[in-house]
């Protein structure tokens, strides 16, 4: 599909038997491209469009390079939040003399709020530089918003491992379970983030340093760029705190199993001392011994059984007193 946007767009899909994209479109938009989008494209701004294969390589040179005087940049972005599916998809800008071109092959949702923006504001669209700015700056603030959404889960995490009764910290194992997949899924969806503020942080400094920023008629878009630099830095540093306390949750998770296990050992355990002596007990006068004197008493068998109380509850008194159970 093949939207166009800027003055006198109104990004509604541009049909490739057209053959030709409005003269004024400042931010052609290719979502899920076919050939014949793709080559009108490329014959409308001279310029190639990254392929799908290509952008999905991940290395710095194949993602941030320079060609024909244009600025090729693919960003990974966070995507599926809503769905509970969270990945990121990379989505390739190619910035050419007046002309901004994105290729994508999924629709995250702040590429659809900003494209929704431009159709109320005309004005986001007058130039290239500035949809890119722009665009950039959607992504970013919906990364902000996932990651407080995550930092907010990681504390409803901390609330119910470190509850304030003791007692309410002893949880069955099927929640313990739920409570390790909510860690996962956490985690899971931090890493995606961070992933895409890395990705986003790399851009921002390949196009800090190119010339087109540079350029005085640029001079509004790179404060702009410099502020969403600094923003981009500080999700990433806010990922890595909200990574070492996810880290220090699962650890307290396991602990809380192992305590679990411990204290079902223990039960075991107090078990074992309280039947073994009684066991001996009954084990010492089941012997048939002919010189027994206690078969042949009328208190032998209530003395037996003295006994064997006894035997369970002196040792329980005596650890319970040291302090041991």
């Amino acid at each position: 599909m093949l939207r166009a946007y800027g003055p006198g767009c109104d990004g509604s899909v541009v049909e490739a038997k057209l053959a030709k994209i409005p003269v004024s479109a400042t931010w052609v938009d290719l979502e899920e491209p076919t050939e014949d989008e793709e080559a009108l494209v490329e014959r409308c701004i001279r310029m190639d469009v990254p392929t799908e294969s290509e952008m999905a390589e991940i290395e710095p040179s194949s993602r941030l390079y320079e060609q024909g005087g244009a600025l090729y940049m693919t960003v990974s972005v966070l995507y599926g939040v809503e769905d509970g599916d969270p990945r990121t998809t990379p989505i390739s800008f190619v910035l050419a003399d007046k002309r901004l071109v994105t290729v994508r092959y999924a629709t995250p949702k702040p590429v659809l709020a900003f494209a929704d923006h431009v159709r109320r504001e005309p004005d986001l669209a007058r130039d290239a530089m500035t949809v890119l700015v722009r665009l950039l700056d959607a992504i970013i603030d919906r990364l902000a918003d996932e990651l407080e959404s995550s930092g907010a889960e990681i504390e409803k995490i901390s609330n119910q491992i470190f509850r304030k009764e003791t007692n309410e910290r002893r949880i069955p194992a099927s929640r313990l379970t739920a409570l390790l997949t909510r860690i996962g899924r956490a985690q899971l969806l931090l890493a995606k983030i961070r992933e895409t503020a890395v990705s986003t942080g790399r851009l921002l400094s390949f196009l800090g340093a190119s010339d087109r920023i540079n350029d005085p008629a640029n001079a509004a878009a790179r404060i702009h760029l410099a502020s969403l630099t600094t923003d981009v830095n500080s999700l990433i540093d806010h990922s890595g705190f909200l990574g070492d306390n996810l880290i220090f949750l699962l650890d307290a998770s396991l602990g809380l199993i192992s305590v679990e296990q411990n204290a079902g050992m223990k039960l075991f355990s107090w078990v074992a001392l309280v039947f073994l002596p009684p066991t001996l007990v009954a084990g010492v006068f089941g012997m048939n011994f002919k010189y027994m004197p206690e078969l042949e008493s009328p208190h032998g068998y209530p003395f037996s059984l003295a006994l064997m109380l006894a035997s369970a509850v002196l040792p329980l008194l005596y650890f319970r007193r040291r302090g041991w159970i």
